[in-house]
């Protein structure tokens, strides 16, 4: 049983009411490859979950940006576990770049969000990456896996977790990790799975990229063996995104 292809899009911080309906519209009449070949996940901000959800072609799921680290309560501004499985929202996104640089999330406040929300029975894309100084100095993997150290040490079921790998110098910068860039951190991951929590998890377990991915490279970077699928930014909210969902193509007729 491979591991099947899998496409989020993070909407980030984007939308109004009009354009949400707009991109849920597009995406619903894209012709897209079967359920069985791909997984398909979008992820819009907290006020248009349910808006996406009810409009949505069935197929498709939604996932949260971003959840609390533990039970709600004297929290402002925050959204827990418990609230998006209330609404019916499946997954979650935790650790992001954003999150972890300009909120000073740190490896283990995301490995305690991760643990936490599967236990309220969220699906969640976990993401991992370096800032081009770390990978200039030659750390890449260093910090990829303390990073997924922090979630490893609080998770034992890996079934509901995809990682995501997004290189932070390739986010939103036009800049992309070469295909052999991209499978070379996902594969020494892999390594770094099997060695520290087992050989099923490491077989098992989506590893996805992120970084500028784009209709025009989807399928290059769909064509190496460690590279699961993939977590859109910015061309998930154009109808290019459902130019990255078929890339999942790419897997089936390999």
């Amino acid at each position: 049983m491979g591991r099947k292809f899998f496409v989020g899009g993070n909407w980030k911080c984007n939308g109004t009411s009009e354009e949400v309906k707009k991109i849920v519209s597009t995406l619903n009449a894209g012709e897209v490859p079967s359920q069985d070949v791909v997984e398909v996940v979008v992820s819009p901000p907290f006020v248009f979950l349910q808006l996406v959800k009810s409009s949505l072609r069935p197929e498709f799921h939604v996932a949260a940006q971003n959840c609390w680290v533990k039970k709600g309560g004297a929290f402002t501004g925050e959204v827990s576990a418990e609230m998006l499985v209330n609404l019916g929202i499946p997954w979650v996104i935790l650790g992001h770049s954003e999150r972890r640089l300009i909120l000073n999330e740190s490896n283990e406040f995301v490995g305690d969000k991760v643990a936490y929300a599967l236990s309220k029975g969220l699906k969640v894309i976990a993401c991992v990456g370096e800032t081009l100084e770390q990978r200039e100095s030659g750390s890449t993997m260093e910090v990829v896996a303390a990073q997924t150290k922090a979630i490893a040490d609080k998770v034992s079921n890996w079934a509901d977790v995809v990682l995501a790998y997004e290189p932070v110098w390739a986010i939103g910068t036009g800049k992309v990790a070469s295909p052999a860039q991209a499978q070379e951190v996902h594969s020494e991951l892999r390594k770094w799975l099997q060695a520290n929590t087992s050989p099923e998890v490491a077989a098992t377990t989506r590893i996805i990229y992120g970084g500028s991915v784009s209709g025009a490279n989807c399928k290059e970077l769909a064509a190496k063996p460690d590279v699961d699928g993939f977590l859109v930014g910015g061309a998930s909210l154009k109808p290019e995104f459902i130019d990255i969902i078929k890339a999942a193509e790419v897997k089936k007729d390999a």
